[in-house]
């Protein structure tokens, strides 16, 4: 999914599920955050303390560096969630160990993930946590059927749209996607193969996969779907009746999914924040606001934007960077993995660290 559904659509559902204005803001923004925390490393400040941030995505488009987009420890725990075959644990899948890794949609290993991020909620980061869980747990719906590592079960052949015609220029836009990689050499990772088909909200298609499996896709269905199990999720962490959303706020999230064709998610958003701010989904009337980077982002009020002597990554520490929305994001992530990785996908019998 992109970003009119990771920040827009969730500051919707967890608005409808009873949280504030401003607690919605942390969630959407937390959600989003996942796909944009693509930098690494330590930083540094002026008086000797130090903080190791968390990777949480990786600039797909790049393929120039393919071993670091193979990193298990950012796709699995944060975009392809393994969905052991949606059993429970301690039952194993048919066939190979591929089926256990696949992602499935609102399985048992998302459901371990949210009550992990539940049992967290006294902490500083509980809000950041939550809309990082969110971003994953409504991913299992856009990632369905892929999985966070190279293998044939990604490879995706003959798309076709909801009419059954063949994107007979699939093949010629997925090289010009992936820039510097010849097209018998397209790395079968994630949805990377499927471009943008599977994050879509208007998107009806259907694919041939890897395992010569025939896939039929509708986005807008799947994505409700998501939407309303998510609002369940909201209400389960603030102790409310697990009734998910009503009736009119789900027309109107099918009314978005529907109407707003565009492929860039940004002019997504846009319309999504316009229906916000004029208070069409029943919610109260609110402007909600998201900055990647750069000035007014959650780094450059955590960091600032001077640098110490100029000294890459070194920056002058204040007391306020401790409870800064940017450190409790990486808390929130550094929770997550343990999460994920340490503690849920072992019971399942999932080693991926």
């Amino acid at each position: 999914m992109q970003i009119d559904l990771h920040f827009g659509m969730t500051w919707v559902v967890a608005r409808a599920a009873g949280f504030s204005n401003q607690q919605a803001n942390i969630i959407a923004h937390a959600s989003q955050y996942v796909d944009d925390a693509t930098n690494q490393g330590c930083i540094r400040f002026d008086n000797g303390a130090t903080y190791s941030r968390m990777t949480t995505a990786h600039k797909m488009l790049d393929y120039r560096n393919l071993h670091s987009l193979k990193n298990q420890l950012v796709w699995i725990p944060f975009h392809f969630l393994p969905g052991n075959a949606g059993l429970p644990a301690g039952r194993n899948p048919s066939g190979s160990f591929i089926r256990k890794l696949e992602c499935k949609p609102n399985s048992y290993v998302a459901k371990d993930m949210v009550n992990e991020c539940i049992a967290n909620r006294h902490r500083p980061y509980a809000l950041h946590l939550l809309g990082i869980t969110s971003h994953v747990f409504i991913d299992t719906w856009g990632h369905q059927g892929f999985a966070g590592v190279d293998h044939p079960i990604n490879k995706v052949r003959h798309i076709k749209d909801h009419n059954g015609k063949i994107d007979t220029h699939w093949r010629e836009r997925v090289a010009n996607y992936f820039k510097n990689i010849v097209q018998d050499d397209i790395p079968s990772l994630g949805h990377g193969q499927a471009l943008s088909n599977p994050d879509l909200p208007h998107q009806h298609w259907s694919y041939t996969n890897g395992l010569g499996e025939h896939v039929e896709r509708n986005n807008p269905i799947d994505f409700l779907e998501a939407a309303d199990e998510l609002c369940k999720v909201y209400q389960l962490y603030l102790g409310h009746p697990t009734l998910g959303l009503a009736q009119p706020i789900k027309e109107k999230i099918m009314h978005c999914y529907n109407s707003f064709k565009m492929d860039c998610g940004e002019t997504r958003l846009a319309l999504w924040l316009e229906m916000i701010g004029k208070g069409e989904f029943g919610v109260g009337a609110f402007q909600p606001s998201y900055i990647a980077k750069g000035v007014g982002s959650w780094k450059h009020k955590a960091l600032g934007t001077e640098l110490v002597n100029g000294d890459e990554d070194k920056y002058k520490f204040s007391r306020e960077f401790l409870s800064s929305d940017w450190k409790l994001f990486h808390d929130g992530a550094k929770q997550h993995r343990l999460n994920i990785v340490d503690i849920i996908l072992p019971r399942y019998g999932i080693c991926v660290g």
